[in-house]
């Protein structure tokens, strides 16, 4: 399966539809048989994904989910109530894809061939509802293929990907509303004014109902049943599993889509709600794990809205200083990255990122003690586990490993391995 995935690695991001609609008709159009909430987002995307095909899960329904990126093994990226494609499935569904490619045409993206083998697989196993995350941007990704959503989600806009989707909120927002279809409902979240504009605009020109969701509260600490915080979203109470301020947010978009669902006749109830979100899952997100004996968190936060999301989740626990362990890749917000995360007093070790265009750990130094000039360490590891090792002994700190998925995966696999 990597051999055959590799073999597409070499042709890049390239956005358009032309070429999946093309595959997509030489396999009979799988994607038509898949009923799907499509969901785009600068952040937030996944949690939502997760949240919402463990709800429909609980209500009783097979459900398809396709995300990406993957943080272990790429059969993450395609799932049946919640559980993992087979390695021996996902190979078939890609040699599907593959003898569906003429040898004399372009040939199609990595990311374009894994999501049409996750078309193939949905319909194959006959779904009843998918749930697919948009990979980049909206308008012209790969998934944004079927003309008749359920429901359409934008979870959040802020900068990111500039070098596709555009330089300002407004042009990243349009690329996100590329999504909308008309007279289909969409979910969003609490975006800035300049891409909230975008998006009702696209709204009304395609006669989109639309719901404008806020953030859930706080109501407890916890039931008797477990230990989750408890959060209520208009007038529903249900347990919070995911850490952050941010999951607020997120749970409450996706209750606000189970909600639609609900009205267009598919049941689920509020106890699938409820037990659905307890249930959900979300590695590498503000995720605890205990590595050498010691309590480590980690979380992606590969742009600058994710890591303040980080910093508050951090600032919370009122720590005294923050041991960061980070690698970046190469076209990321590195001085808005370091800008959201870093304080005087904290410690930075750098390393770069195995497989991947990273930024070089030393220039990174250089940036940081620019931005943070009173940071009280900051030093450059060639590879990721001495830094850690370092970081976990510190005394009256936090170690934090950040800054990338494709760091927090390997890391991961390392654990596996071991």
């Amino acid at each position: 399966m990597e051999t055959f995935l590799q073999r597409y690695q070499q042709f890049g991001i390239h956005l358009g539809l032309e070429r999946i609609q093309q595959l997509l008709e030489r396999l009979g159009n799988p994607h038509f048989d898949v009923p799907i909430i499509h969901i785009a987002g600068t952040n937030g995307k996944g949690s939502v994904c997760s949240y919402l095909s463990s709800i429909l899960t609980q209500a009783g329904y097979r459900v398809g989910r396709y995300i990406s990126p993957h943080l272990i093994d790429w059969t993450e990226r395609l799932c049946i109530n919640e559980q993992p494609i087979s390695k021996l499935d996902f190979l078939q569904v890609l040699q599907q894809v593959e003898d569906a490619i003429l040898p004399d045409e372009p040939p199609p993206t990595l990311f374009e061939v894994v999501t049409l083998a996750a078309w193939l697989y949905f319909a194959q196993k006959k779904v009843d509802i998918a749930v697919i995350e948009v990979g980049l941007g909206g308008r012209l990704d790969a998934t944004n293929v079927c003309d008749h959503p359920l429901v359409s989600v934008i979870t959040s806009i802020s900068l990111d990907h500039q070098e596709y989707l555009g330089s300002t909120l407004a042009e990243i927002a349009f690329e996100k509303a590329g999504i909308l279809k008309p007279g289909c409902p969409v979910v969003v979240g609490v975006l800035p004014s300049e891409a909230e504009k975008v998006i009702q605009r696209r709204a009304s020109e395609f006669n989109c109902p639309v719901t404008w969701v806020k953030p859930a509260v706080w109501v407890g600490e916890q039931n008797r049943l477990n230990s989750f915080p408890i959060a209520r979203y208009q007038g529903l109470e249900y347990p919070l599993p995911l850490f952050g301020e941010i999951q607020l947010m997120n749970s409450a978009i996706a209750i606000a889509t189970a909600q639609i669902l609900g009205q267009q006749g598919w049941n689920i109830s509020e106890e699938a709600i409820a037990k659905g979100i307890e249930k959900a899952q979300w590695p590498g997100r503000l995720q605890w794990i205990t590595w050498q004996n010691h309590r480590l968190l980690i979380d992606g936060a590969h742009n600058p809205a994710a890591a303040e999301a980080l910093r508050q989740y951090v600032d919370n626990l009122q720590i005294s200083s923050v041991t960061w362990v980070m690698g970046m890749l190469s076209t990321k917000d590195h001085t808005n990255i370091f800008k959201a995360v870093l304080r005087p007093g904290d410690r930075l070790y750098l390393v770069p990122i195995p497989d991947h265009p990273y930024a070089e750990p030393e220039q990174l130094a250089t940036l940081a003690k620019t931005l943070c000039p009173d940071l009280k360490h900051c030093q450059v590891y060639p590879d990721l586990i001495p830094a850690l090792e370092v970081a976990i002994t510190e005394e009256n700190t936090l170690p934090v490993l950040c800054g990338s998925l494709y760091l927090l995966g390997y890391f991961l696999q390392l654990l596996e391995k071991n």
